[in-house]
């Protein structure tokens, strides 16, 4: 059977920020774009991650606690 080549839609960009994984400041950086346009960035660190929607300026902190607690209600329901 012949592959179908689907167009991306999807892009990530990383940026790894990482001296030491155990030192303050340590994160790696996903810029996320939806074909050709930026829809946010999310920024992993030790603590937390936080998520920069589109153009802006300030970003949204979320533990890693509460983290896994939204993606369990979101993937398995309450």
């Amino acid at each position: 059977m012949a592959k179908t080549i689907l167009d991306k839609k999807h892009t990530v960009q990383c940026d790894v920020r990482i001296p030491e994984l155990t030192k303050s400041g340590s994160s790696v950086w996903f810029a996320i774009h939806a074909e050709g346009e930026k829809i946010g960035t999310i920024v992993l660190g030790r603590g937390s991650l936080t998520w920069y929607g589109g153009k802006r300026q300030k970003g949204k902190r979320i533990s890693w606690s509460r983290f896994a607690e939204l993606m369990d209600q979101h993937c398995y329901g309450r």
